[in-house]
């Protein structure tokens, strides 16, 4: 009866530590799962800010293109410009000596 009363108590005690083990393995395992909720709600969140960057430097890049194609368009306008300014010169100048021509013969 001793010895029975005796494994009784160490069986006691064997299934308290147990209970006590898997509550610790328990909260261990939400804790480990809280934190790999967290490591994956970080990992969107990089992933995210990784493709906004992506988007970003796409944007600018093509902003970049469409400046060099309107500073491409504005050299050419001025060149035609430049041109069309030396024609309206020439003809002024020629004119001008029309005008001194017919004054003198005047």
């Amino acid at each position: 009866a001793a010895q029975t009363a005796q494994l009784r108590e160490r069986c006691r005690a064997f299934v308290d530590k147990t209970a006590e083990f898997q509550n610790i393995v328990g909260s261990l395992i939400e804790l480990v799962d809280q934190l790999a909720k967290a490591v994956e709600s970080e990992k969107m969140k990089a992933i995210g800010a990784r493709n906004l960057l992506k988007s970003i430097a796409k944007q600018r890049e093509a902003q970049e293109q469409q400046l060099q194609a309107l500073i491409a368009e504005k050299k050419m306008q001025l060149e035609r410009y430049r041109i069309e300014y030396e024609t309206l010169c020439k003809i002024e100048a020629d004119q001008n000596e029309f005008i001194d021509q017919f004054i003198f013969q005047k």
